[in-house]
């Protein structure tokens, strides 16, 4: 991947440099011309190759970012001062393209990534006799817990849930030490949000979990899901799926007669077999960022690009409700969100009339 990275820099800053000495060598029109289809094939290019290249996940969009938000805004930057003076409608063109890019870089690195959005779900199940509230979290996926988490969970709090529900990647480090003092942290915030849904907290396993996962809920009333494993709540029964099992879209589940809710990390069990009225997962983040018109540049799932995200009736009166997180993935993925603000999801699940 660093190679990747080393070749892609040294390509797209050598492209940037030869249209720049382009532009400053011929100032007629018809070179000024020239210069704006190269810029435009520039970040075209830049963008093809940062989907084409040979890296996967997040490592794909990272290189998206190096060319949208570094090296087109810093070419277009040197063809204002160039054409400033001799082709001043030319320069204040690309001065709106810049003023506009830097806005969405501001939106995507700044605004949107801490920009906090409860969703409200309502759904009615004749197997239900009394409502519910249930809220769920997923990947909070830190590697700093701090004021942003505590307002997640006083959020969550704010709600008065009878059921809380969390599914997976609460902190992403590489470092076993800093691991620990990370879960430390988080559970020292879990504490003080003082969460008491009368039908408990549970908790499944993300791919970001070390196996010392459960120390971060060390002290709390929370349940664990080391391996899969069905509940029964009272008025509806829980299925907490293990990461490897929420993995799996050829996984079985099998129900009851009450209210069935599935817990996985990942949807793609909902591919399965799954005997369940409503599916929760997480992992997908929507790709993080998400352009109109065509929705995520990537799901990390293997379901139908419409079910990454929200609510989705897979079946009749079978539902699959994705989150798109509340946390960035980290290491090579770029922190930032366009058009994919985190959520809290809180769900009123009623009897039917």
């Amino acid at each position: 991947m660093i190679r990747a990275l080393i070749i892609y820099h040294l390509l797209s800053a050598s492209l940037c440099s030869l249209t720049a000495v382009h532009l400053y060598r011929y100032k007629s029109t018809r070179a000024v011309q020239r210069a704006v289809l190269l810029g435009v094939l520039l970040l075209m290019g830049m963008v093809l190759s940062a989907l084409l290249w040979p890296v996967e996940g997040f490592a794909k969009i990272q290189l998206l970012a190096w060319g949208v938000f570094l090296y087109f805004p810093l070419f277009v930057s040197v063809g204002i001062w160039i054409l400033w003076s001799e082709h001043r409608r030319f320069a204040l063109g690309l001065a709106f393209l810049l003023l506009v890019t830097l806005l969405i870089t501001v939106d995507a690195f700044l605004v949107e990534p801490h920009w906090l959005q409860v969703t409200r779900v309502d759904l009615t199940s004749s197997k239900l006799e009394e409502s519910l509230t249930v809220v769920v979290l997923a990947d909070i996926q830190t590697d700093s817990p701090g004021k942003y988490e505590q307002r997640v969970l006083s959020i969550a709090a704010a709600e008065r849930p009878d059921l809380i529900l969390l599914a997976g990647d609460y902190i992403q480090v590489w470092d076993p030490d800093q691991y620990q003092q990370e879960s430390t942290e988080l559970n020292r915030i879990f504490h003080e949000a003082n969460l008491t849904p009368p039908l408990g907290i549970y908790a499944v396993r993300g791919n970001t979990e070390w196996n010392n996962w459960k120390d971060i809920f060390q002290g709390l009333e929370v349940m664990t899901f080391e391996e899969s494993e069905t509940l029964d709540l009272g008025p509806a029964l829980l299925t907490g799926l293990s990461w490897q099992d929420s993995v799996n879209p050829s996984f079985k589940v099998t129900g009851g007669d009450k209210y069935h809710i599935v817990l996985g990390h990942s949807p793609n069990f909902s591919l399965g077999e799954i005997d369940g009225d409503l599916l929760l997962a997480g992992h997908t983040h929507v790709g993080q960022v998400q352009l109109p018109g065509i929705g995520p540049l990537l799901t990390l799932s293997v379901v139908p690009r419409s079910w990454a995200s929200g609510l989705t009736e897979i079946q009749s009166g079978k539902y699959l409700l994705v989150s798109r997180g509340i946390g960035l993935e980290r290491g090579l993925a770029p922190r930032m969100r366009f058009f994919c603000r985190p959520e809290v999801i809180v769900l009123r699940l009623h009897p039917a009339p």
